[in-house]
């Protein structure tokens, strides 16, 4: 699965400066980018790297990944401009961070959501697709920035073994039902298919169009009528 990044282009070059660490405790925080990051929070020497992607996640969502600066994210995480640079070379590295974290949350989701329904089942599949539209929904500005084409980025090993970990869970999902091995061709071709629909769906919800049309949408029976003409209609031939 092709997973690249739209990064600013910009360079941020910023000299280092003397960092002090803050004795006061961090305040607990909560993974869903719709909880804001407490502004002036103090950090512990390890938590700074936790701290400030949040701070990014809240900008992306707010602003998106390209108007925002280091600076602001550092303000919001509490901490000096030059503290971001501990762990990161840029703003890119940073933003890279976010979608690594980003889809890493997305697979062990998947993973969840498929646990109460048997191996094989169409019912997997579906609870994947649900999963994806969710995701998309919940946090759209993740949602662009995962799936922004950037060539300058498309080549990053990385980013690609990682997306390429999370679309395995599809073609897993769909080689269980049509009892073939996971590397069959017809299982990556079939998952390359719910996936389309299933990502044109979610585009079309972040980016207003249903809403627009004045649709309402059942998912659950979308998804299933997906599942049954691509999948299921495939195994009964």
């Amino acid at each position: 699965m092709l997973v690249a990044i739209t990064y600013v282009k910009a360079a941020y070059i910023v000299k280092y400066s003397k960092w002090h660490g803050m004795d006061h405790k961090l305040e607990k925080l909560i993974s869903t980018p719709a909880n804001k990051v407490t502004a002036k929070a103090g950090y512990h020497h390890g938590d700074l790297r936790t701290q400030l992607l949040n701070a990014v996640r809240q900008l992306v969502e707010e602003k998106g990944a390209e108007n925002f600066s280091i600076a602001e994210a550092a303000r919001i995480a509490g901490v000096s401009t030059a503290a971001p640079y501990r762990h990161f070379e840029d703003k890119p590295a940073i933003l890279k961070a976010v979608v690594l974290d980003a889809m890493a949350n997305m697979a062990d989701e998947m993973h969840k959501v498929m646990e109460p329904f048997p191996v094989g089942s169409l019912d997997r599949l579906n609870a994947l697709g649900q999963s994806y539209i969710d995701f998309a929904r919940g946090q759209p500005g993740i949602f662009r920035l995962v799936f922004g084409f950037s060539e300058a980025h498309a080549g990053d090993e990385e980013l690609q073994a990682c997306g390429r970990g999370v679309f395995g869970i599809v073609i897993e999902a769909v080689a269980n039902y049509l009892e073939v091995p996971v590397d069959a061709p017809q299982a990556a071709h079939r998952a390359y298919m719910l996936w389309s629909f299933v990502h044109g769906h979610s585009w079309l919800i972040i980016d207003g169009k249903t809403k627009a049309q004045d649709m309402q949408i059942d998912e659950t029976q979308m998804l299933a009528a997906i599942s049954d003409g691509i999948i299921a209609s495939l195994k009964s031939c």
